[in-house]
């Protein structure tokens, strides 16, 4: 988790910003606000760090759960992963209501509104510009540059391939894309500001040559010639995937390779349903995608990216609630994923990607959402928009601490909020309180919605 504040030593109100023709000098200071719901946030937030960190950047990175007042943000948290277990039905009602909506609910509002002050005072002053990889963040960062509180751009860059509202927040002066197809759907949402930038993804994820191939099956113990469907499921293995690793190995089309992350009971059960080749967190998964021969998915998040700058073709299959079908839809019409609805077609679509023509059609279209030059990317555009600042003041004491009263009674009121909406589900879902978890947690793999209860939490 992100240091509020710590520089990590690793190697204009909306529409109304002009797009300078060069990128600004290598110098100055980006902030780039993230959080710890799933990994794909995170994972967007460290890439986009070690870019900007490379073109002479210096780097904040915080986590806006951590800016959440009175440990807000863990209780938050916990308590959307309950309501998740508890209440699988419900997490796709609140992706619904709130698109159907535009954006989340008065709870959420008012959450959001009181870490204004605490995201303002961890921003360093001499910051040019700061980006957020996440909704919740947006809301924020953008209402502080709409009411002039924060005098240097906001960027978003949009880590999921389907815009779901909740991203596209007044007052952020540009969207960054992956691709045509999210670009579209931001506008849309009424952004205006859209700029297509490409993925941003670990250099590590590449395409591998047969001798890669190889080498990689025998690191991992994998056989060496049979087609292999790697199995991924988010860092908390979540959703359907016993289901869907049993099916793999009967339809006979590949051999099921499955990534746990961090769900060891998945990977117990797995091993007890006959399932051998089978992983918990894997450290080297630009190593395991080049030894398989397709990835089977079921969220389109960071894991898909990786994938298509590996060079390996992707399945969406039994996809998770909520973003996971919007994410399978996305990639399916920008053409770099087959989405496979009908578990009837998995044999033949599996058979297609490994052997056919399709596979190849995949490959290369993945591969080509990584073909802008660097300085067409996401990091070059964050520094085309940056503003150099002030240098820093010279040290002086810290700010002032709140009352322990209203520290006190903000962590109960916390506590209370989170029990509503984990607990009383049929009230929040009425009075807005899953929109507050939604907006706060919607990149959380939902499929903890999955009817095996207690299979939680693969890599990035």
């Amino acid at each position: 988790m992100a240091i509020p504040g710590r520089t990590l030593p690793r190697s204009a109100p909306t529409g109304l910003l002009p797009v300078p023709r060069a990128v600004a000098p290598a110098s100055g200071r980006v902030a780039i606000v993230s959080a710890s719901v799933g990994a794909g946030h995170d994972g967007a937030a460290a890439e986009l760090e070690r870019r900007l960190v490379a073109d002479g950047f210096a780097v904040d990175r915080y986590d806006l759960l951590d800016l959440l007042p009175a440990g807000f943000g863990r209780a938050v948290r916990d308590g959307y992963h309950r309501m998740l277990v508890a209440a699988p039905w419900a997490y796709q009602r609140i992706y619904a209501g709130t698109e159907r909506a535009g954006g989340s609910g008065p709870l959420a509002r008012a959450l959001l509104r009181a870490a204004e002050d605490r995201v303002l005072r961890a921003l360093r002053p001499d910051v040019g510009a700061v980006v957020s990889t996440y909704p919740g963040a947006s809301r924020v960062l953008g209402e502080l540059r709409r009411a002039g509180r924060l005098a240097v751009p906001v960027v978003t860059y949009l880590t999921d391939f389907s815009v779901h509202p909740l991203w596209v927040a007044d007052g952020v002066d540009v969207h960054l894309a992956a691709h045509a197809v999210p670009a579209a759907q931001a506008r849309a949402a009424g952004a205006r500001d859209v700029r297509v930038c490409g993925p941003v993804t670990d250099p590590r994820f590449r395409p591998g040559g047969p001798d890669d191939r190889a080498r990689a099956r025998e690191r991992f113990g994998l056989p060496a010639h049979a087609p292999l469907a790697l199995l991924v499921a988010g860092s908390w293995g979540v959703g359907p995937v016993r289901q869907v690793a049993r099916e793999l190995r009967d339809c006979g089309a590949a051999v099921p390779v499955v990534v746990c992350g961090r769900n060891q009971v998945l990977a117990r059960q797995l091993r007890a349903d006959g399932i051998e080749y089978v992983y918990g967190w894997v450290d080297d998964m630009p190593g395991l995608m080049q030894a398989a021969d397709v990835l089977v998915q079921n969220a389109g998040g960071l894991t898909s990216l990786e994938a298509f700058a590996a060079g390996l073709p992707v399945a969406s299959y039994r996809c998770i609630p909520g973003h996971g079908p919007a994410n399978a839809a996305a990639l399916d019409e920008a053409g770099a994923a087959v989405w496979i609805r009908d578990p009837a077609d998995l044999k033949s679509a599996l058979c297609a990607l490994v052997d056919g023509p399709l596979g190849l059609r995949q490959r290369a279209a993945g591969l080509a959402l990584f073909a802008r030059s660097p300085g067409d990317g996401p990091a070059a555009e964050i520094a085309r928009v940056h503003r150099p600042g002030p240098p820093p003041p010279p040290p002086g004491p810290g700010p002032r601490r709140r009352p322990r009263a209203r520290r006190l009674a903000l962590t109960t009121a916390a506590a209370c909020a989170v029990w509503g909406c984990a607990v009383g589900t049929g009230v929040a879902t009425t009075y807005g309180g899953p929109a507050l978890l939604h907006t706060l947690g919607h990149d959380l793999d939902p499929a903890r919605l999955a009817p095996a209860f207690g299979e939680e939490g693969h890599h990035s």
